[in-house]
């Protein structure tokens, strides 16, 4: 089965006074105390919040929530679009649900996250999907785990990865890297990086006026030969060749 399609994904600070009149949204959202405390009522369904225990709201499940002095909650909302996710089922169960250190790790890196502008969307997706997992299944899946590592190469692809790096950020083998690679993209972590990586360099050559060799080493190219072997193999055109063909479209 193969990956699922982009969700829509949203990430707030919040702080809660007084209690709110009861709300509901066609959203799903997580509500994760960074500090303090929160009194949460879901669907009647009464919890405590603290950051060690965050709550799950399911899309039109009513809710009203209220806090303590000083309170502070990571709030992500979630597009319907990823009601696949196979942790939803098991969150609508339990809403709420303890934060072991894995979960506690990431809500604070997306907590991190939410002060980056533009947040990167893909990225927060992928990370989005290893948190409903964590708190779901105790441990992200596979595919999450490897959604998360195709999110943060696309994001970043001129950092030195290899096979092996892409293993090791993904918490997996090798062998279980490129059989994740195969059955959800039908091609290899090696191929698929490179393919990161020139259109990352196409874009840099398209949208600045960066020397070829600046932009060949940005994208992960040991120098400006190597982008342009690759880029005559693959693309069948040289970096000066389609700096200048967009140039041309552009005018």
């Amino acid at each position: 089965m193969p990956l699922s399609q982009p969700f829509p994904v949203d990430l707030a600070i919040r702080s809660y006074g007084a209690i709110l009149d009861a709300d509901r949204h066609d959203f799903a959202q997580l509500v994760l105390p960074l500090a303090g405390e929160v009194l949460l009522d879901i669907d009647g369904r009464a919890g405590r919040l603290d950051p060690l225990h965050g709550a799950f709201v399911a899309p039109q499940a009513w809710h009203a929530q209220s806090g303590a002095h000083g309170n502070c909650s990571l709030i992500v909302d979630i597009g319907r679009g990823a009601l696949t996710h196979g942790a939803f089922e098991r969150l609508a169960e339990r809403p709420f649900t303890a934060l072991g250190p894995g979960a506690r790790k990431l809500v604070e890196y997306m907590g991190i996250m939410r002060t980056a502008q533009p947040v990167n969307a893909a990225l927060l997706q992928g990370w989005t999907g290893l948190l409903l997992d964590t708190l779901a299944f105790d441990a992200p899946q596979p595919r999450s785990r490897l959604a998360a590592l195709l999110a943060q190469v696309e994001a970043q692809p001129g950092l030195p990865w290899s096979t092996e790096s892409m293993a090791d950020a993904a918490r997996m083998s090798v062998s279980r890297l490129h059989a994740l690679f195969r059955a959800e993209l039908d091609t290899s972590p090696h191929a698929w990086l490179l393919q990161q990586r020139l259109d990352f360099a196409c874009r840099r050559l398209a949208d600045t006026r960066l020397p070829i060799a600046a932009v060949a080493l940005e994208a992960g190219f040991s120098d400006q030969s190597a982008l342009s072997r690759a880029m005559r193999r693959h693309r069948d055109t040289t970096p000066a060749l389609w700096r200048r063909n967009c140039a041309t479209q552009h005018a």
